[in-house]
C-alpha cells in the first residue's frame, strides 16, 4: 500500500536535487562570469562555506590595476 507512495516521493526528491544542481553554480562557470562582467583576469578562485551555504571567492585583476575580490553565491542566487 506504502509502495508506491514512496516510489512517488523517492522520484519527486530525485527531481528536486536535479533541479537544485542544475541551478547551482560551479566554481569554474562563476570565475568565467565574473571575468566577463569586470573585464578582468582572474588570479585566484574558490569555495567557501558559510553559515551552511557555499560560496565562490574570486580574486580578480582589473584593467586598471586593481584587485578586487568577489563573492559568488554557489547556489546561484
Amino acid at each position: 500500500m506504502f509502495r508506491p507512495l514512496s516510489r512517488i516521493l523517492t522520484a519527486a526528491m530525485l527531481a528536486i536535487s536535479m533541479v537544485v544542481a542544475a541551478w547551482a553554480m560551479s566554481l569554474e562557470e562563476a570565475a568565467e562570469r565574473v571575468a566577463r562582467q569586470y573585464d578582468a583576469q582572474v588570479v585566484s578562485a574558490h569555495t567557501i562555506e558559510r553559515d551552511g551555504r557555499r560560496i565562490h571567492v574570486i580574486r580578480i585583476l582589473t584593467r586598471d590595476g586593481v584587485v578586487r575580490t568577489i563573492r559568488v553565491p554557489a547556489d546561484g542566487r
